[in-house]
């Protein structure tokens, strides 16, 4: 993996955990520039970005993240900061909801958290802080996904989220077959057809992002 983050201490600090639970970090870097020149060197497997790097310190880190998404797609990318940009989160997610994440520092309270979350993007899945997905729900506009019931739409945001229908059901207590259902509904109102090669989990993520998020 490549770490971004301009604070010394912290890019140090998470270097060295990263490493201890069996990363391999190969570059870090304290600039958007060092990022990509990185990237394009390494081809990891994820990058963690920081939203706001040098030499302004706004959005250097997300604009970053969203050329590697567009340039390197192959690299799974985990924006990990403390700011929420709602307009580059959704041009972050525009290019395919697989292999990207987006948390917030401040809300990631335990270090397997992060590791579940780094595993997931790194494969290919997703990880979103709920306040991120709150945020493109409540800052856009309406569509397909104003047809959906409270219960669905919860369900949406829950796989946005990256969790797996189990996993959801868990954190609704009610079963997975029920949860199951919700999802069916998803993807009918969605308009979205069971294909082999199209993954409708995905394009409904995508759908709900695209219409919520602004």
């Amino acid at each position: 993996m490549v770490l971004a983050e301009d604070s010394v201490i912290l890019r140090d600090g998470m270097a060295e955990l990263l490493e201890a639970r069996g990363c391999r970090v190969v570059a870090t870097a304290g600039t958007a520039t060092e990022l990509l020149a990185a990237v394009s060197r390494h081809r990891p497997d994820v990058a963690v970005v920081d939203v706001r790097m040098p030499p302004t310190h706004t959005d250097e880190g997300i604009r970053a993240a969203v050329e590697i998404r567009s340039t390197v797609p192959g690299v799974g990318v985990l924006v990990f900061s403390q700011h929420i940009e709602t307009a580059w989160a959704s041009r972050l997610l525009a290019g395919g909801a697989t292999g990207v994440g987006y948390l917030l520092k401040e809300r990631v309270a335990r270090t397997s958290e992060f590791m579940d979350a780094l595993g997931r993007v790194a494969a290919g899945g997703t990880a979103l802080d709920p306040e991120v997905v709150d945020r493109l729900v409540h800052g856009g506009r309406g569509g397909r996904v104003e047809t959906l019931t409270p219960r669905e739409r919860e369900v949406l945001e829950l796989m946005a989220q990256g969790r797996s229908n189990r996993s959801i059901a868990e954190r609704l207590v009610v079963s997975e077959r029920a949860v199951e259902k919700h999802v069916a509904a998803v993807f009918t109102k969605f308009g979205l057809p069971a294909t082999e090669v199209d993954n409708r989990r995905v394009k409904a993520v995508l759908a709900y992002l695209s219409e919520t998020g602004g």
